[in-house]
């Protein structure tokens, strides 16, 4: 049975308006989180991103933004003692970006402060998951 053209472009329509709706509500949600911690929102999303040591260029990556902008939030979390450069162990011209004991602590609690009122909430954890499934079926390169 074929598909009704109408009916599919208004399903991609709802998608579309639903998915940038839920991005907005994350936004919200990691702006409350850096207000309560005193932080900036990119400060926050560094320190979610940072579970391992990375590259200040595949930090940028994962914050959706430009390495010079990633570069300014990683000198004021320098600056606070949360971070250390270290030279990368196989490319001599990068620096990894390294958690200091007082980072990881900084992170544990961006970390508590992002679920305690996350807005996943409202979902079970089998719906989470199918969820994530489901978005990483979306922007893994096909």
């Amino acid at each position: 049975m074929a598909r009704d053209p109408s009916a599919s472009s208004q399903i991609d329509l709802d998608v579309r308006r639903l998915v940038h709706q839920f991005a907005q509500t994350l936004d919200v949600h990691v702006r409350r989180v850096a207000e309560e911690l005193g932080r900036t929102a990119s400060q926050v999303v560094a320190l979610r991103e940072l579970s391992e040591p990375i590259t200040a260029r595949e930090l940028a990556t994962r914050m959706f933004c430009e390495a010079s902008n990633t570069t300014f939030v990683l000198d004021k979390l320098e600056q606070q003692g949360l971070i250390e450069r270290k030279p990368h162990p196989t490319d001599r011209r990068a620096k990894q970006i390294v958690l200091t004991p007082s980072g990881r602590r900084s992170r544990a609690t961006v970390l508590k402060h992002l679920s305690a009122r996350s807005p996943l909430i409202p979902l079970t954890e089998a719906q989470q998951e199918t969820l994530r499934d489901l978005l990483q079926a979306l922007v893994t390169p096909h």
